[in-house]
């Protein structure tokens, strides 16, 4: 089985630093003897101010592109000592261009199947450090990377990991948290507003990355990364919230 695992800044490095104990909790659930895995990893802006001693978010392309390029250094180095013993890890930055362009595409894709191939774990993000297309949203955010990406390599399934339990929809004053969602509407996409304090994204995002995927035949699942075995309990559609493929492996 082949799984895209997108991991958000809210989970990565909430409050601005990078938070290896929950990491490594999240990395220890993988099923890396059987199962092949593409990590999707926000974090890296963040994980540069707290380098950088910045208490706000940039308000500049320039400053931000340069947390990235400070974060992305620090990023990789944690991932590398999560892995270490385990399985051997790849850092991949990529644009939209990557994805626009057919032979950029189809580079995308030999690299990746090549590195499935010798059991690396790739692990992926926006090139923040020098795309200003990406910053100004030109992806939206790696939310939509990650669905670009379950549909490149036909993965089986996409787990959005967030800080959240996964979409809730109005219930007199106690939100519901929707279970399964069989079909995306604007309805649902109006309830989404707001994007987290030190990332892009947000739950609209997370919707429009499951439709994108769900729809290309990949299983989908939002789901709390925070919450122990997260990962195992997406699996297992006992936690979370569910979009079932509607293409390729329905």
């Amino acid at each position: 089985m082949r799984l895209v695992v997108k991991v958000g800044t809210s989970i990565v490095a909430p409050g601005g630093r990078i938070d290896a104990p929950r990491l490594r909790s999240l990395i220890d659930q993988l099923d890396l003897s059987r199962h092949e895995y593409l990590i999707v990893s926000s974090g890296a802006i963040a994980a540069g101010m707290s380098n950088l001693g910045l208490g706000e978010k940039p308000g500049s392309v320039p400053l931000m592109q340069a947390c990235a390029a400070v974060g992305q250094s620090v990023l990789m180095h944690t991932y590398e000592r999560l892995f270490f013993g385990k399985k051997v890890v790849a850092q991949l930055l990529l644009s939209s261009d990557d994805f626009t362009s057919p032979i950029r595409y189809q580079n995308l894709q030999n690299t990746l199947r090549q590195l499935f191939h010798l059991g690396v774990v790739p692990v992926v993000n926006e090139n923040d450090s020098v795309s200003v297309r990406e910053l100004e949203g030109a992806f939206g955010d790696n939310d939509e990377l990650s669905a670009l990406l379950a549909t490149a390599v036909k993965a089986d399934w996409l787990l959005l990991l967030t800080d959240v339990d996964g979409f809730f929809a109005p219930n007199g004053k106690r939100p519901r948290l929707v279970r399964t969602v069989t079909k995306l509407t604007a309805r649902m996409e109006a309830l989404c507003s707001g994007q987290g304090k030190l990332g892009r994204g947000g739950m609209r995002s997370k919707l429009r990355a499951a439709k994108v995927a769900s729809e290309a035949g990949v299983h989908v699942a939002i789901v709390n990364g925070r919450t122990p075995g997260a990962i195992l309990s997406a699996l297992d559609r006992k936690a979370g919230t569910y979009f079932p493929p509607q293409g390729r492996n329905s």
